[in-house]
């Protein structure tokens, strides 16, 4: 099953404090990676979010980054302040040796391409660079697997969906939900205290599913009907579910609802 979210870029609004929103976008970003999500979009809802939403862009990016790369991929900026405070996701593309003689064939690894005396190589945590031949530009970071292991050590650039296992998360901005809606090839649940009560029965629709399911989350002060408006109807492939019936909070917070949302969409997956 092929699960993506998607959060408002007013999400961190409930707090005040730029290291409160650094620690809520680190628990998001958790939960994201727990539940193997393919990508978060953060889309846009008007009002003056932007600020917001670049950091938890920006946050969630950084996140995802494997360490050695982080100091080549993310200068020091303001928005990342309270780095220190962040959560380690501990995913399998961060959980790989820096020994090179652990190396073997077919492993994965992320990289960073630098050029050394005109000639490209791949930087992938090892205290040896590796020849690359591939066309990817000088400071972009790629996927590689390796063609032979130690002592050799060849590579070639893969996608990230063809790593054997749950590779991280990707990030992508929107400029508004509805196009997000409108574009989605596949399933959409939209989590909503108007929805239906959210079922085995109708979260079997999605796990037994071949195409790819959309999980959308509204803001602090909107939910997702509300954002969208009229333009409800339009909206193909979604049905609303509430995933906390009977809730005796005012509110449900949107690290709650994306941990409990997504826990009960893979136990249904499991079963």
């Amino acid at each position: 099953m092929k699960l993506s979210v998607a959060i408002p870029e007013s999400s961190l609004s409930d707090e005040s404090l730029k290291i409160d929103k650094t620690r809520k976008i680190s628990v998001l970003a958790r939960a994201c990676s727990i539940f193997k999500i393919d990508t978060i979009y953060v889309y846009q809802e008007g009002g003056n979010y932007k600020q917001d939403g670049n950091l938890m862009v920006m946050i969630l990016k950084y996140l995802e980054t494997p360490q050695f790369l982080r100091r080549r991929l993310f200068p020091k900026m303001n928005d990342l302040k309270f780095a220190g405070v962040l959560q380690p996701l501990k995913i399998p593309s961060h959980i790989t040796p820096s020994n090179q003689k652990k190396i073997n064939r077919g492993d994965v690894r992320e990289g960073i391409v630098v050029s050394v005396k005109g000639k490209k190589f791949v930087d992938v945590g090892v205290n040896q660079l590796i020849q690359f031949f591939g066309k990817t530009a000088i400071g972009k970071r790629i996927t590689v697997q390796f063609k032979e292991g130690y002592p050799r050590l060849s590579v070639k650039e893969i996608e990230k969906k063809e790593a054997p296992t749950y590779w991280g998360y990707s990030v992508k901005e929107r400029s508004n939900l509805f196009s997000l809606l409108s574009e989605w090839k596949g399933n959409i649940i939209i989590t909503s205290r108007k929805g239906r009560t959210a079922t085995k029965e109708q979260i079997s629709k999605y796990t037994t599913s071949e195409k790819p399911t959309l999980v959308v989350f509204g803001s602090p002060d909107k939910g997702v009907h509300e954002i969208i408006g009229g333009r409800m109807k339009n909206v193909q492939n979604a049905k609303s579910l509430n995933f906390f019936p009977n809730q005796a909070t005012e509110t449900v917070r949107l690290e709650e609802a994306i941990l409990g949302t997504l826990a009960i969409i893979n136990a249904q997956s499991m079963s």
